[in-house]
């Protein structure tokens, strides 16, 4: 296996505050699509973004893309691999934040790099109109900020609405 380099944001005596890492992870289509539309958020952090299809490289400029593989809930030992690629960049890259708009690779972005001690978001897809993915019914307890882009989907206890990617 050949062996990876980190991606390292530039630092600069003048920035203040800390540039933080973000780790931006998803599974292919529409969830990538949302992932970039978040990226204005996340403005002046380094971004890597982490997803299934080596030719998104062409969508996130300058910046690091890594491929980990696609799979499905129904191929236990797809996830397994799914799972264990995307360890391994977070160990790699050992980001300060993890975002994921879905699905798969997503939660394993979200729920192992809480093991490891980043801050993590979860955007559930805006095409879950009238319940939250299964990735996102089951990602709540691991996201430090858990959301949909539906009101009617908001709970008290969680996830939240703070508005949607149609504006």
């Amino acid at each position: 296996m050949a062996k990876t380099r980190t991606s390292t944001p530039p630092r600069h005596a003048t920035d203040a505050p800390r540039r933080q890492k973000v780790l931006a992870i998803s599974s292919g289509g529409g969830h990538f699509v949302e992932l970039l539309r978040l990226r204005p958020a996340f403005e002046g952090h380094f971004m890597v973004f982490v997803t299934v299809d080596e030719t998104y490289r062409a969508h996130v400029g300058d910046a690091p893309l890594r491929v980990v593989p696609d799979t499905t809930r129904w191929d236990k030992l797809g996830m397994v691999r799914c799972a264990a690629e995307v360890l391994r960049v977070l160990l790699a890259e050992r980001p300060d934040v993890v975002v994921s708009t879905g699905a798969l690779p997503g939660f394993f972005g979200v729920v192992l790099g809480r093991a490891l001690g980043a801050r993590t978001i979860w955007v559930d897809s805006l095409a879950n109109v009238e319940e939250l993915s299964m990735s996102g019914q089951k990602v709540g307890r691991f996201a430090n900020l858990w959301l949909t882009q539906w009101p009617e989907l908001a709970r008290p206890g969680g996830p939240r609405f703070a508005g949607s990617m149609l504006g």
